[in-house]
């Protein structure tokens, strides 16, 4: 897997990239909510370095043969949390995880992989990001699944 600077709009982008292809696929409603929150400008970025991202973690996953779609239980850990820990301060980790949560719901459904990527990310930065999601109007029912997914981990 690439790495990117510590804190950069890469690396930020890469894990709400990594949301958003956790259920092996991208919709047109998450497509619509990546517009509409302009996800991309909100992390310094332009639309095409972001679409360049998430071209670049498919072509990762690719080579790895990794599974595109991990379910819970089945994200390798270990890479996961060496990505997770290029982003340490903490407004970027709030508005990271605001962002993820916003792709997670945008199609009106949150599937196994989203789920198990949310809970691995709780768990490496903690319940403060959760927090702040609700602050910013992440519906509860939200971080209920998390806690359900939390709990069996």
């Amino acid at each position: 897997m690439r790495t990117y600077p510590r804190n950069s709009p890469q690396a930020a982008a890469r894990i709400v990239a990594l949301l958003l292809t956790s259920d092996g696929h991208v919709c047109s409603s998450e497509e619509r909510a990546l517009d509409k929150l302009d996800i991309a400008g909100q992390l310094g970025l332009a639309p095409e370095q972001f679409a360049q991202i998430v071209q670049t973690l498919c072509e990762d996953h690719s080579i790895a043969h990794a599974p595109f779609a991990p379910m819970a239980g089945q994200i390798d850990t270990p890479l996961l949390a060496t990505l997770l820990v290029e982003i340490d301060d903490p407004a970027l980790r709030r508005k990271v995880m605001r962002l993820c949560m916003a792709v997670a719901i945008a199609d009106g459904h949150l599937a196994d992989g989203e789920i198990a990527l949310l809970a691995a990310v709780f768990s490496v930065w903690g319940p403060a990001p959760a927090l702040a999601a609700v602050r910013h109007g992440t519906p509860p029912g939200i971080l209920r699944g998390h806690e359900r997914a939390a709990s069996t981990t």
